[in-house]
Protein backbone atom coordinates (compact mmCIF):
# COMPACT_ATOMS: atom_id res chain seq x y z
CA UNK A 1 0.00 0.00 0.00
CA UNK A 2 1.14 3.69 -0.75
CA UNK A 3 1.90 5.79 2.19
CA UNK A 4 -0.59 8.54 0.88
CA UNK A 5 -3.22 5.53 1.18
CA UNK A 6 -1.59 4.56 4.49
CA UNK A 7 -1.92 8.01 6.15
CA UNK A 8 -5.30 8.57 4.69
CA UNK A 9 -6.76 5.33 6.24
CA UNK A 10 -4.78 6.36 9.07
CA UNK A 11 -6.61 9.26 9.70
CA UNK A 12 -9.77 7.40 8.83
CA UNK A 13 -9.01 4.89 11.35
CA UNK A 14 -8.14 7.53 14.54
CA UNK A 15 -11.75 9.73 13.34
CA UNK A 16 -13.31 6.58 13.85
CA UNK A 17 -13.21 6.03 17.42
CA UNK A 18 -14.23 9.38 18.05
CA UNK A 19 -17.50 9.13 16.21
CA UNK A 20 -18.35 5.38 17.61
CA UNK A 21 -17.79 6.88 21.38
CA UNK A 22 -20.08 9.66 21.13
CA UNK A 23 -22.75 7.20 19.56
CA UNK A 24 -22.48 5.27 22.32
CA UNK A 25 -22.05 7.80 24.84
CA UNK A 26 -25.49 9.20 23.43
CA UNK A 27 -27.23 5.67 23.46
CA UNK A 28 -25.73 4.41 26.61
CA UNK A 29 -29.21 6.21 28.77
CA UNK A 30 -31.21 4.41 26.37
CA UNK A 31 -29.95 0.69 26.84
CA UNK A 32 -28.71 1.57 30.45
CA UNK A 33 -30.56 4.19 32.01
CA UNK A 34 -33.44 2.37 32.97
CA UNK A 35 -35.52 5.60 32.59
CA UNK A 36 -34.38 6.70 36.10
CA UNK A 37 -33.12 10.34 36.37
CA UNK A 38 -31.60 9.23 40.15
CA UNK A 39 -30.07 6.39 38.89
CA UNK A 40 -28.33 8.10 36.28
CA UNK A 41 -27.09 11.42 38.09
CA UNK A 42 -25.17 9.13 40.17
CA UNK A 43 -21.07 8.86 39.88
CA UNK A 44 -21.15 5.31 39.65
CA UNK A 45 -23.85 5.45 36.33
CA UNK A 46 -21.00 8.17 35.22
CA UNK A 47 -17.94 6.10 35.52
CA UNK A 48 -19.71 3.19 33.83
CA UNK A 49 -21.02 5.40 31.10
CA UNK A 50 -17.02 6.66 30.81
CA UNK A 51 -15.64 3.30 30.99
CA UNK A 52 -18.04 1.71 28.37
CA UNK A 53 -17.72 4.50 26.19
CA UNK A 54 -13.69 4.35 26.17
CA UNK A 55 -13.34 0.68 25.71
CA UNK A 56 -15.85 0.48 22.86
CA UNK A 57 -13.60 4.11 21.17
CA UNK A 58 -10.35 2.09 22.65
CA UNK A 59 -11.55 -1.25 20.91
CA UNK A 60 -12.10 0.84 17.60
CA UNK A 61 -8.92 2.30 17.36
CA UNK A 62 -6.97 -0.75 17.98
CA UNK A 63 -8.56 -2.85 15.27
CA UNK A 64 -8.31 0.04 13.17
CA UNK A 65 -4.60 0.41 13.36
CA UNK A 66 -4.10 -2.95 13.25
CA UNK A 67 -6.26 -3.20 9.82
CA UNK A 68 -4.16 0.17 8.40
CA UNK A 69 -0.48 -1.08 9.40
CA UNK A 70 -0.82 -4.67 8.58
CA UNK A 71 1.59 -6.22 6.63
CA UNK A 72 2.63 -1.97 5.91
CA UNK A 73 6.59 -3.23 6.32
CA UNK A 74 9.07 -1.94 3.77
Amino acid sequence: MSTSLTIIFGIIAILLPLIVGRLVWKRFDRYFGKNDEAYMDTLGYFLKKLGFTALIAFVVLWIGMSLVFNGNIS
